[in-house]
């Protein structure tokens, strides 16, 4: 019975006989680990040490040509910068955003910015929709008419901008010859029109980067499953209403992505305008990138138009949180 009753108050540091310890469930000492546990504990860090060696050759570009000169130009903007070898830099704090506020050139160039970028992201949102549609039907020679269709996608925007200025030439170009040819007129400048000239230009950028959208839709429209546009047609389902309840839904995480990616790449428009129209005229087509572009190497104003280029980065990553906030807010609603 002693010997019972002992076996029975055995504390926790009783040997392997009695009830588990910390260390295991079998009742092994308290260092001992469970089958099938993960190595030694500097396994772990040895792992993200070499993690970080492999992520390292595509870390240190981005943080050389992107990052760096990034927080230069930033630095710079508190600065009065300008061109010339014997002028000293002096620090001046927020003078150049101060006289940014009251530069109604600049606030000009910017609501221009934004008349171009959305009216170069939705129609070409739209008619790359419609494109992709059409792409995705069974028609011959479908594969030709994808290859042609990303033509303008593989073509540099100094090639658009030089081949556009040639459709718009007033003399021989194609747009003209065709306007009098129809008897409509004898054609105009485009190019050079105080009315004409930026929805010219847009039309140019509708153009430009319409294959890139109708490539993303038509991916996500072949990933929409066949069996669900069947079960709709059989319920009676017309085209408009297969496309409202299985289409969209669909392809829409792959439209909003897109659209905002586009409406980013817009706002950040330069060489195809520059190429185009270089601003004029009269600054109707004056972007901000291209303001800033001016004033850093036209008129040497550099730590100004690093001021132009911070409140940009500004409105960049405003557009961006936006979207980042509507795709989390998306993941959590499904």
């Amino acid at each position: 019975m002693t010997s019972v009753t002992a076996v029975k108050r055995s504390g926790p540091d009783e040997p392997p006989g009695g009830r588990p310890g910390r260390g295991g469930r079998g009742g092994g000492p308290p260092g001992s680990r469970r089958a099938g546990a993960s190595g030694p504990p500097g396994g772990r860090a040895f792992g993200d040490r070499a993690a970080w060696f492999l992520v390292l050759p595509a870390l240190l570009p981005i943080l050389v040509l992107s990052v760096g000169p990034l927080l230069y130009g930033i630095a710079l903007a508190f600065t009065d910068a300008q061109s010339g070898r014997t002028r000293s830099t002096q620090w001046i704090g927020t003078l150049n955003f101060q006289d940014l506020l009251h530069d109604t050139l600049f606030w000009d160039s910017f609501r221009i910015g934004l008349i171009w970028a959305a009216g170069v992201t939705i129609p070409q949102f739209l008619l790359a929709l419609g494109l992709a549609l059409l792409l995705n039907q069974n028609l011959r020679m479908r594969w030709l008419a994808r290859a042609l269709a990303i033509i303008p996608w593989a073509m540099p925007e100094v090639v658009v901008g030089i081949m556009w200025r040639l459709v718009y030439n007033p003399d021989a170009g194609i747009l003209n010859e065709t306007v009098r040819d129809l008897g409509l007129g004898d054609g105009r400048d485009w190019l050079t029109g105080l009315a004409t000239a930026l929805p010219a230009v847009i039309l140019v950028g509708v153009w430009a980067g319409m294959p890139q959208t109708t490539v993303a839709l038509l991916a996500g429209l072949q990933n929409t499953p066949r069996e669900l546009h069947e079960a709709a047609a059989l319920d009676g389902a017309g085209a408009w209403r297969r496309f409202r309840t299985v289409t969209w839904p669909a392809i829409k995480p792959i439209a909003l992505a897109i659209s905002a990616l586009n409406l980013i790449w817009n706002v950040n428009s330069f060489a195809l305008v520059y190429v185009l129209t270089s601003g004029g005229p009269g600054g109707r087509t004056r972007l901000p990138m291209l303001f800033a572009y001016e004033e850093a190497f036209r008129y040497g104003q550099f730590g100004y138009a690093a001021a132009m280029g911070c409140v940009m980065v500004a409105v960049i990553s405003v557009l961006l949180a936006l979207y980042l906030v509507g795709r989390l807010r998306g993941g959590e609603d499904r």
